[in-house]
């Protein structure tokens, strides 16, 4: 196989391309956000104090501090993280939670051995680590 084929291959992958779509929507919803936030969350957050926030600077020897700006972005980040959490991460956790506790616990393959207190097999006649005598145990009579 050459690694033309090898390429080829991981860039068919599913898990590549689901990627890619999702940062692009990702970006897409980044820039809806940052919009959301200079448009409309920051200008309503000015008109309580009329104050102006995309025009909030502070010139020092030449050097323009844009304040505003960064405040914007910050208010993004803040609401992106929240949706994000809301909305994806947090039902995601409960979802996998749900689904760890259905999984059926398996009947266990060892006990341990009632000289040494080492784990040995259920269907063990001696225990490997101490050599002492022990009597087999079924499987099915095994508490879970």
């Amino acid at each position: 196989m050459s690694i033309r084929d090898d390429f080829s291959k991981f860039i068919r992958r599913g898990n590549l391309v689901q990627l890619a779509i999702a940062f692009v929507m990702g970006a897409a919803f980044s820039a809806l956000v940052t919009a959301l936030v200079a448009d409309l969350f920051t200008p309503l957050i000015g008109v309580a104090g009329h104050f102006n926030f995309s025009a909030w600077t502070v010139t020092v020897n030449g050097s323009t501090f844009m304040q505003g700006a960064f405040l914007n972005s910050l208010i993004s980040f803040v609401t992106i993280a929240l949706v994000v959490f809301f909305a994806i991460a947090l039902p995601y956790q409960r979802y996998s939670d749900r689904q760890d506790a259905k999984k059926a616990k398996e009947p266990p393959t060892t006990r341990a051995c009632p000289e040494c207190l080492s784990q040995i097999p259920l269907g063990a006649h001696r225990c490997a680590f101490c050599t002492a005598t022990v009597t087999p145990v079924d499987a099915a009579a095994q508490p879970a």
